[in-house]
């Protein structure tokens, strides 16, 4: 069975999708098979940069590598435990279709689904992006306002929590969850410190490895319209290895560094 690499957050706009492409970009360059499926069935931001990259490939005739898809479509029927049961097998046929590939990337949406449940239940990697604040960090757990300590697990920990029991019940090796801190400030706010400290606190408590994610950087954005990612600038435009868009290179590097995922 493929690796399984989910990206969940459920919370809208902290770089899911983006980090989903540059991870699928980085294991196909490096010679790895790799399927992808997008649960955000009403965006779909994962597979429109998906679709704009084929379609970049098409019009200057550059070979980039490219995860092939597969997509589960969401029961219609009027029962719920139907519509569920039916949701399943097509979410493990959707798999099924990339069973032969090396990693398989999933991106769920910024919100709770039965399809994102299932995603989070199959992970061996999963990868949660957040902004650097703790408005986000209230997707992981709640806070003290006036101790600023970890007075509990939000529902999406405990989701991943229950994920976690479920493959230990079915002897299946542990899930590695990873958190991404995206869009650090580059100067020791007191925000930040804040959240560092809530952080490691909770990684201890719940088990998860904190790494630093992508900054805030405008070429992030520009490079989904021609489904580009920074490892192909190279070879794709060469003039805009400008040292800002080199250092944000490197941040993808030291992710998939930190990722540490097997014969990767």
């Amino acid at each position: 069975m493929p690796h399984v690499i989910v990206m969940g957050n459920e919370k809208g706009g902290s770089g899911k999708s983006t980090t989903a492409m540059h991870v699928a970009t980085a294991l196909a360059r490096d010679g790895h098979s790799v399927g992808a499926i997008d649960l955000d069935l009403r965006q779909q931001t994962f597979f429109r940069y998906l679709d704009n990259r084929a379609d970049y490939v098409r019009r200057r005739a550059v070979p980039l590598p490219c995860p092939r898809r597969a997509q589960p479509r969401p029961s219609e029927a009027d029962s719920r435990a139907e519509a569920e049961a039916e949701d399943q097998a097509r979410f493990d046929a959707a798999l099924a279709e990339l069973a032969d590939c090396a990693f398989v990337l999933i991106d769920c949406p910024g919100a709770h689904s039965g399809f994102s449940r299932m995603a989070h239940a199959v992970a061996d990697t999963l990868i949660t992006p957040m902004n650097d604040s703790l408005v986000d960090f209230d997707v992981l757990a709640r806070l003290d306002p006036e101790s600023g300590r970890v007075t509990g697990p939000s529902v999406y920990s405990e989701m991943v929590w229950k994920a976690r029991q479920a493959r230990a019940a079915a002897g299946r090796r542990p899930m590695d969850w990873l958190v991404l801190r995206n869009r650090m400030a580059a100067l020791d706010a007191r925000n930040k410190r804040r959240v560092g400290v809530a952080l490691d606190e909770l990684a201890q408590r719940i088990g998860f490895r904190v790494a630093p994610g992508f900054s805030e950087r405008v070429i992030f954005r520009e490079l989904f319209l021609s489904g580009l990612t920074l490892l192909d600038l190279r070879e794709t435009d060469p003039a805009a290895m400008t040292m800002s868009n080199v250092a944000a290179r490197q941040e993808v590097r030291d992710l998939m560094r930190a990722l540490d995922l097997p014969a990767a």
